[in-house]
């Protein structure tokens, strides 16, 4: 017996699918897609047309295949409970917040290029251990996941040197952190 298929997290699949589109254009295109539009880069020109564009697209581009498997991996375990749990604008605000404050920072203060959902996907997993907490309430499962997540973060930004945008990953779980402490406070 078939059930029909049921597009349950409309917030999350959209992005998930949009992220997928960048890639398939960033491969057809030889690279040339995620230069022009999935990348935000250190403050350069302010006029520069495409910089809106970049600021909010450098989250659907991804680097390669297994970059992109490795963010829509979390996003996908995580992001439907989150949009079942707080809703669809809810989710969206706290993923396009993480995508500003995460851009900007990055134009002003770092060098280089960045791109992919990596900031989401750690805002994602922070706001996940407030799911089921009461106001008044810090749950352990928040301090735990603060302490690995972003304390290896930390470490890794300070003594590892890699291509990872350690400081990406540092402000999408603080911002989960401080939607997390907001919502639960509201409740």
């Amino acid at each position: 017996m078939l059930r029909r298929i049921k597009y349950n997290s409309p917030v999350i699949l959209t992005f998930v699918f949009a992220s997928f589109l960048a890639l398939v254009l960033n491969w057809i295109s030889g690279g040339l897609a995620n230069r022009l539009f999935f990348s935000v880069y250190s403050m350069g020109p302010f006029f520069d047309p495409l910089m809106i564009v970049r600021l909010f697209g450098y989250v659907l581009g991804h680097a390669s295949l297994e970059h992109y498997i490795s963010n829509m991996t979390i996003i996908l375990l995580i992001g439907p409970m989150l949009e079942e749990k707080y809703g669809s604008r809810n989710l969206l605000v706290l993923m396009t917040v993480t995508t500003i404050v995460t851009g900007i920072l990055h134009m002003l203060l770092f060098q280089g290029a960045i791109l992919g959902a990596s900031g989401i996907a750690f805002a994602m997993i922070m706001l996940s251990s407030f799911a089921y907490s009461s106001k008044d309430e810090i749950p352990l499962t928040f301090v735990i996941m603060a302490v690995i997540y972003l304390g290896g973060q930390i470490m890794d930004g300070l003594f590892v040197q890699d291509s990872v945008s350690q400081m990406g990953h540092l402000i999408g779980g603080i911002v989960g952190s401080v939607y997390g402490f907001h919502v639960s406070a509201n409740k």
